[in-house]
């Protein structure tokens, strides 16, 4: 009776709602390690990793005649930071709070708000990553240019959104199917180490080969990416529209799965069996 009385307004609601979503994304960022700064440096630390050992298996493999014309460390990371955005994205979004978790008790919260959280703390993670890497190799080794920085990131964001939409699927089918969801998320994630394409050229390749990636579009975002990076590459085979369209179909599909998962779910659920 002594609480003042505030009149809810589509303004306040909306700002509410992003407070939320802002305090839900440092939460789930710390979530990897108690200490913020450790667990940034061990994703940059995996990021540098993978880098090194696609160069050196690029290497060894004799397949830097197929790179494209210009810096070849380039041609290496542009391929893995938008692979590794995408995966993150998608892994981030099918672990995060689901329907019947405790954090759901909470009035204010609901499995929307935790898929943006989850969303939004594995692209900070990964443009802190990759500026890092590509900042200390301009800065130690060689400097770069981008031919169009604003398209390569506008490509950044559409490998995260598309990485978002698929995960928005599998998170919506999870309660359903737990184990069955799981092990099939984390094939769609393995598989794109080679379906993505991201050690291949797309104008380079045979017709009958890009029939095994043309469905990926991780494949065409990274194609794309690297038309927008490299001054001497033009795509071809490949459409920033077809990438849109997946993610928007995904985007819808997994919205409507979820909405109609949260009427359903049970805690029970979640018991052993």
């Amino acid at each position: 009776m002594f609480r003042p009385v505030v009149r809810k307004t589509p303004g306040r609601s909306a700002f509410a709602m992003l407070e939320l979503i802002f305090h839900a994304t440092v939460r789930s960022i710390r979530r990897s390690h108690g200490n913020a700064v450790i667990g940034l440096l061990l994703n940059i630390l995996q990021t540098v990793i993978m880098v090194v050992v696609f160069y050196v298996m690029f290497d060894l493999l004799g397949l830097r005649g197929n790179a494209i014309r210009g810096d070849f460390l380039l041609y290496v990371m542009s391929g893995i930071f938008l692979f590794m955005t995408h995966t993150k994205a998608v892994g981030a979004v099918v672990s995060s709070d689901g329907p019947t978790s405790a954090m759901m008790k909470h009035a204010p919260m609901n499995p929307i708000i935790a898929i943006a959280a989850a969303a939004l703390s594995a692209l900070y993670i990964q443009i802190l990553s990759a500026g890092v890497v590509l900042f200390i190799y301009h800065a130690a080794f060689t400097p770069i240019t981008l031919f169009d920085p604003v398209g390569t990131m506008g490509m950044l964001f559409l490998a995260w959104g598309s990485g978002v939409a698929v995960g928005m699927v599998f998170k919506a089918a999870m309660p359903w199917q737990p184990e069955f969801i799981g092990i099939l998320s984390t094939i769609y994630q393995r598989a794109n180490m080679i379906a993505s394409g991201k050690m291949f050229v797309a104008n380079a390749m045979p017709t009958y080969v890009l029939a095994y990636f043309d469905w990926n579009p991780l494949f065409h975002i990274i194609d794309q990416a690297r038309g927008f990076i490299f001054l001497n590459y033009n795509p071809h085979y490949s459409s920033i529209r077809y990438a849109v369209t997946v993610m928007v179909i995904c985007i819808l599909i997994g919205l409507m799965g979820e909405f109609y998962t949260r009427k359903h779910a049970s805690s029970s659920w979640g018991a052993k069996r």
